[in-house]
């Protein structure tokens, strides 16, 4: 794409770098970021790049989302907070462009191989914590050995590591024997990691791959898909629950918490649904363009106090679609899942079979994990979906 080619090879050596660092550290992944963004900027070749990104009909739906959210700041009461909220959202007005107009189908190999890498590393780290081989460092706790992140994001990363070292097991015809069998080793070794770790919505996603990967597996034999599928469900929560204490803790909390939701709310399930029940109020009142893009803190505080005072106020609803129905109304909850409608017809359409099957789990699974939280604010997921969506759902063929 570009004429100068060590200005290209430079860039596919930044972006291997990037998707080594994802999970590994914010300051490291934001200087490389800020180094890939200014290089991109001062490439020249602008004519091609703006082709490029306004014939992705993903990119248009990316950009209009993060345009509604400075729109939005026109009837917002906190305009600070509104501004924070944008500066989260820069990733779909800048970096995602930005990327999109650098990786390349050929190194496609490359990016996920220095990403599953980096995983390998957070396994060891994660191991040795846990096995008080070393002490726990970062966010780590022997209990949650998740040292380079929270487990609110590491185990839905892990499970999308999982479900690309699965593919290869199982999809991939062409994979050696040897590499098939250090493939399950790796496999096997991350599983049980995202079962000692404490993150539910991973473990959720974990379930929710695995379905999506049989179904894969299969094709187009639904039936026999929907057997196995059911088997290894049941297989995999039933073992997970007799043989990992924090996952038996973790769901048999989640039972109490709903069963004891009338009496005491101040819990993890409990809270959630105090929020979303506040939320609706608030999204009653601006269903269509929402009460502004900064205002679901004064919003909810207003609400809780009148209907559930005995409960601390929030800034997130803990559901990226609950946040936005809020901020913007339907109008942003269109736009929203525009980009992810996008992305899952764009794989349909994908004469490629690694995107067509890995293009359509991303934004399957994210649409999934995000009843759960708003995982588009957090750097480590949003980084990690943006990366992703830049190769999975781009037109090479227009390079």
């Amino acid at each position: 794409m570009f004429e100068n080619l060590s200005l290209e090879k430079t860039f596919q050596f930044l972006l291997i770098i990037l998707a080594f660092l994802i999970p590994l550290t914010v300051f490291g992944v934001n200087l490389i970021i800020v180094i890939i963004c200014i290089l991109w900027l001062i490439s020249g070749n602008y004519k091609s790049k703006f082709n490029l990104i306004v014939n992705s009909k993903v990119l248009i739906s990316s950009f209009i989302f993060f345009l509604l959210h400075v729109i939005g700041l026109i009837w917002t009461e906190d305009l600070d907070w509104g501004l924070h909220i944008v500066h989260k959202m820069w990733y779909f007005l800048l970096l995602y462009p930005i990327l999109y107009t650098l990786t390349k189908k050929e190194y496609i190999k490359y990016y996920i191989s220095a990403f599953l890498l980096a995983i390998l590393l957070t396994e060891a780290a994660s191991y040795l914590i846990w096995f008080e081989l070393i002490e726990p460092f970062k966010n780590a706790t022997i209990q949650n050995p998740t040292p380079f992140m929270s487990h609110i994001s590491y185990n839905p990363i892990l499970a999308f590591a999982i479900y690309l070292v699965l593919y290869e097991i199982f999809l991939n015809n062409n994979l050696k024997k040897i590499q098939k069998f250090l493939y399950i080793i790796f496999a096997i070794i991350m599983i049980i990691n995202m079962f000692i770790t404490g993150g539910r919505a991973g473990q959720v996603i974990f379930l929710v791959m695995l379905c999506i990967l049989i179904f894969q597996y299969f094709n187009s034999q639904n039936f026999k898909a929907l057997v196995v599928m059911t088997l290894v469900l049941t297989s995999a929560i039933f073992t997970a629950y007799q043989t990992s204490t924090i996952f038996q803790i973790r769901i048999n909390s989640v039972i109490t918490d709903i069963q004891n939701y009338d009496v005491n709310k101040n819990t993890s399930v409990g809270m959630r649904l105090t929020f979303a029940a506040n939320s609706w109020e608030i999204i009653m009142k601006n269903p269509i363009i929402g009460a502004g893009t900064g205002d679901f803190p004064i919003e909810y505080k207003r609400v809780n106090l009148i209907k559930n005072p005995q409960i601390p106020n929030t800034d997130n609803p803990h559901n990226m679609y609950i946040l936005i129905l809020v901020q913007l109304g339907l109008i942003g909850l269109i736009s929203f899942l525009s980009i992810f409608y996008y992305q899952i017809k764009f794989s349909l359409l994908s004469k490629n079979i690694f995107s067509r099957n890995v293009g359509m789990t991303l934004p399957l699974l994210f649409l999934v994990l995000m009843l759960s939280d708003s995982y588009l604010l957090g750097h480590f997921t949003s980084l990690f979906f943006i990366f992703f969506s830049s190769f999975l759902h781009k037109d090479f063929e227009r390079n």
